[in-house]
């Protein structure tokens, strides 16, 4: 019995999700294909999205080969897709967005990413779905560390935020013999002079900082940085022996998942899928991901903003991609 091979493969969704610019529905990508032969229809679109297995194996299996597992850094963050007309769609749930600076309707994402201080690649990913799989986000960046270990990463160091700063984390960092830097909120405890803990915003620190026992985990090197503006951060590493001006280059390391964040947003409509059922919002991410590497790949090669290379695609999807249902652009 013959099968027919399906109409809309992942890389055509792919190549619609660059080459498109304000709507990223099923519909749309079937009006923009060729009017060609046994062109997909927006149900084979939608099928695409819908036949995609539930895990992050497609991400990996592109991206390995563009990473250096036992060099570079693992940045973990999770980002709020903006979902503000939201109705009875998959992962949506009221959250504290730090870019609205309140609470919003959307989907957080959690993301790791590698770099070497240049390139920025998203290997993994996790939707939270609490009310569903009683997972936080703590659970799913140790699945995620988890996951990239048994990958064969072995990274200079892992850097994220405060959120994923508890011991029980810092801890499973320590086991993989990892090192980590890290922000603390301030009434985190430490014990600087060994006469007791105290909250670590009481704590004088000098500017090369300062070697204290954390609650719970023991000896790291804290550093405090106070901005302009007035804002404080402590910056918390197990690596005693780190500097300052060590401690700053991660520093701006770290800030690479939030470019990320950015380039999925603005230039791989991420937050744009109106799909309700949740495979097709997995899909839909995943793909939009996938599109990510292709801009940061081009990037890097051509020397090139992923807006100059979202716009070269564009033109080039205008003028072959639409008139060759054939012609990819991976």
């Amino acid at each position: 019995m013959n099968i027919n091979p399906p109409r809309c493969s992942d890389i055509i969704y792919i190549d619609f999700l660059i080459a498109a610019s304000n709507v990223f529905s099923c519909t749309e990508a079937a009006r923009c294909y060729p009017n060609v032969a046994n062109a997909p229809s927006h149900d084979a679109f939608t099928r695409c999205l819908q036949r995609q297995p539930p895990d992050t194996e497609a991400l990996w299996e592109e991206v390995k080969n563009h990473v250096k597992p036992d060099k570079g850094f693992l940045i973990v963050d999770d980002s709020t897709l903006d979902k503000p007309y939201a109705e009875e769609i998959a992962f949506v749930r009221r959250m504290w967005s730090g870019k609205h600076h309140r609470t919003v309707k959307g989907i957080s994402l959690v993301t790791l990413v590698w770099t070497d201080g240049t390139t920025v690649i998203p290997v993994d990913f996790r939707i939270y779905n609490i009310d569903e799989d009683d997972k936080t986000k703590n659970d799913h960046f140790l699945d995620m560390l988890d996951k990239a270990e048994e990958r064969g990463f072995n990274p200079e160091f892992v850097l994220f935020d405060t959120w994923y700063a508890s011991v029980k984390n810092l801890k499973a960092i320590r086991k993989k013999e990892w090192h980590f830097i890290t922000r603390l909120k301030g009434n985190r405890l430490v014990n600087p002079d060994n006469k007791g803990n105290v909250p670590l915003e009481t704590v004088e620190i000098p500017p090369k900082g300062l070697v204290v026992h954390l609650k719970a985990y023991g000896f790291v090197k804290v550093f405090r940085i106070v901005s302009k503006d007035g804002d404080t951060q402590h910056w918390v590493t197990d690596v005693q022996e780190m500097d300052e001006s060590k401690r700053e280059d991660l520093a701006k390391k770290s800030w690479k998942i939030e470019e990320y964040h950015r380039g999925i947003k603005q230039f791989c409509g991420v937050e744009k899928c109106q799909a309700r059922k949740e495979e097709s919002q997995r899909a839909h991410i995943m793909f939009s991901l996938r599109a990510f590497l292709r801009l940061e790949l081009q990037r890097v090669k051509n020397g090139i903003s992923w807006f100059e290379s979202a716009m070269k695609i564009r033109r080039v999807a205008v003028t072959e991609y639409l008139n060759n249902p054939l012609y990819t652009l991976n």
